[in-house]
């Protein structure tokens, strides 16, 4: 149809002259949709409201066919609109200023309907010396099915609008909500780090009270002890004078002992040979358990005991040829030099009787750990010391 449209546009007169045709000069019937594709609404408006002189109160329509009905004869209202078409189209105009024949001025068209772009190329195309009565008219039909398409794509892209505009509701609703719950996350955010803030505040103000009333026990305890240059000194004296109260307490048992047998010799004079014999027996025993257990170049340490009974320790023991030490448990030798002497020993006799706790669990302990043999004595004498080095399963953890 296009084509023999072409040829027809042929077989129709040559322009009459080269010179671009004006807007009064075009078929009534190519002023409508000139003016309604060409010139926007708003545009159309203000040259027609500039031209009378104030704002005009007609509507859309009755401008539009007011313009229509100026453009069939020359006036200001068409002189205006020609001058706008041209400055509008300016870069289309000179575009179509190469076109030598009415076949490449239809192919142009066609081309710029294709494209989507009908405004200016419909404007050039209708002025352009080429354009023949043919070509005029099929122009004005391909752009009135352009329109009806155009109407169709409007309505589509209306309702995509509109769905758009639900969606863009719906969105927005959903933003608002989610800000409102950003909102109130920052702000329990905030009230949780005051919170945390206040808690380490508290905290940093406990501790330097702390801080404070250690230093100021301390500071005090300075003073009582600057208060009082002989406290150590008395507590030293007070732990040995409750070590000799329970010495005396011993030396009175054994001299009450010592009384009830010389009372029991004057009843019976056969006793005290049988006392006697009893020494010499346990001196006897003594010697025979030092010898069972092979003291020769042995370190014997003894902890605690009297001064007398020491001595008999001593020369038993050395008599079978180990050597004897003694400490006497932290009553006068300095405690401290318990450890060393442990450490130096091979055998260890403690009088549990004669010695401070201290002492003897420091004793114990020391056994127990380096595994060396421990005889723990009760009665200071020397038949006790004979039955403790007699047991043989005697150990410092039996004790």
């Amino acid at each position: 149809m296009c084509e023999r449209h072409a040829s027809g546009a042929h077989a129709n007169a040559a322009p009459v002259s080269s010179r671009r045709r004006r807007l009064w000069q075009l078929e009534h019937s190519c002023h409508c949709p000139l003016i309604g594709v060409g010139l926007p609404l708003p545009v159309l408006r203000k040259l027609v409201e500039k031209l009378s002189g104030g704002k005009t109160i007609a509507d859309d329509y009755e401008i539009h066919v007011g313009a229509v009905s100026e453009c069939t004869s020359r006036n200001r209202l068409s002189e205006a609109l020609q001058k706008e078409l041209d400055q509008r189209y300016a870069t289309v105009l000179l575009r179509y200023r190469t076109v030598r024949s009415t076949e490449q001025l239809f192919s142009l068209w066609r081309a710029a309907i294709a494209a989507g772009d009908v405004a200016g190329a419909f404007w050039a195309a209708l002025t352009h010396p080429h354009c023949t009565t043919a070509l005029e008219q099929q122009l004005c039909r391909d752009l009135h099915m352009v329109q009806h398409q155009a109407g169709a794509c409007v309505r589509a892209d209306l309702g995509k609008f509109n769905a758009l505009v639900g969606a863009h509701a719906r969105l927005t609703l959903d933003l608002g909500k989610a800000q409102q719950r950003v909102l109130a996350l920052q702000a329990e955010k905030s009230t949780l780090a005051t919170q945390h803030e206040t808690r380490m505040m508290q905290m940093q103000a406990s501790l330097i009270g702390k801080n404070s009333l250690i230093a100021s026990l301390q500071a005090q305890v300075e003073q009582l002890r600057l208060g009082q240059p002989g406290l150590e000194s008395r507590i030293r004296l007070t732990a040995r004078l409750q070590q000799m109260e329970q010495q005396q307490r011993a030396l009175r048992l054994q001299v009450a002992e010592l009384q009830a047998a010389a009372s029991a010799q004057a009843v019976q004079p056969s006793v005290a040979p049988a006392a006697a014999a009893s020494t010499a027996a346990g001196t006897t025993m003594l010697a025979a358990a030092a010898e069972a257990m092979c003291l020769q170049q042995r370190a014997v340490l003894c902890v605690g005991g009297r001064s007398g009974n020491v001595a008999s320790y001593r020369s038993l023991i050395e008599r079978e040829g180990a050597r004897f030490s003694h400490h006497d448990g932290g009553l006068e030798d300095n405690a401290s030099r318990l450890d060393a002497s442990l450490a130096a020993a091979d055998l260890v006799i403690c009088q549990t009787g004669c010695i401070s706790h201290s002492a003897y669990w420091r004793v114990k302990d020391h056994c127990k750990r380096h595994g060396k043999r421990c005889v723990f004595i009760d009665n200071p004498s020397i038949s006790s010391l004979a039955r403790g080095l007699a047991l043989d399963d005697t150990s410092p953890s039996d004790a």
